[in-house]
């Protein structure tokens, strides 16, 4: 196996991991449904949520977690020579879970993978960001809002909290940047009022809300 092959391989895998689109099959095997047809058509675990609830979303979200962190930790270091081959992971980690090859390239908004892989790079910048998300999540009721605040203050909180990794700060743009992307339908939905607020949840097969 030639040194390029070796790479490629890895960041294949971590994609293939990234890719397993949880939620759908949670949705599918427990309740034979398609999350792409409920609430947002979103495979996330926050459309699992509002659909099905807390039993199976936690689990999901946790899960989702894992995809992004377990690739960081386990398959990064097996290119010791490439300095950055644990965050070439978690990006195709990431890719993997929004474009999944599984479900036609559909996939979440990648935030909790996300906050896996950042778990793997910078733990503590990711400790401070979830505060964030929650304190935001509490007083406004909008998992959107949550996620695209904590998403534009992660890179400020990875140079304070972990001056001295290796990966630069321009990587930790991107991946705010490549999430608040993705959220842009919802932030659209939050300047019309019709974004859906957190801890409503629909049973499946009803109609999304406006």
């Amino acid at each position: 196996m030639t040194e390029t092959t070796r790479i490629l391989s890895w960041l294949l895998v971590s994609y293939l991991l990234g890719a397993v689109p949880t939620s759908y099959l949670v949705a599918r095997l427990f309740k034979g449904i398609d999350l792409r047809e409920q609430g947002s058509r979103n495979l996330g675990a926050t459309n699992l949520y509002r659909t099905l609830g807390w039993k199976f979303a936690v689990p999901v979200g946790l899960f989702d977690v894992a995809k992004g962190a377990l690739p960081v930790v386990l398959l990064g270091p097996r290119v010791p020579e490439i300095a950055l081959f644990p965050v070439y992971c978690g990006v195709a980690a990431i890719i993997g879970h929004v474009f999944s090859v599984f479900v036609g390239f559909k996939g979440g908004k990648g935030v909790a993978t996300a906050a896996g892989v950042v778990l793997g790079l910078a733990p503590l910048a990711l400790l401070a960001v979830a505060v964030v998300w929650a304190v935001v999540v509490k007083l406004s009721g909008y998992v959107s809002l949550g996620s695209v605040i904590a998403a534009a203050l992660f890179p400020v909180a990875a140079e304070l909290l972990h001056p001295a990794r290796p990966e630069p700060l321009w990587i930790d743009i991107g991946l705010a940047v490549f999430l608040i992307v993705k959220h842009r339908s919802n932030l659209q939905r939050l300047i019309q009022g019709t974004e859906n607020r957190f801890g409503r949840h629909r049973r499946a097969g009803a109609a999304p809300a406006p």
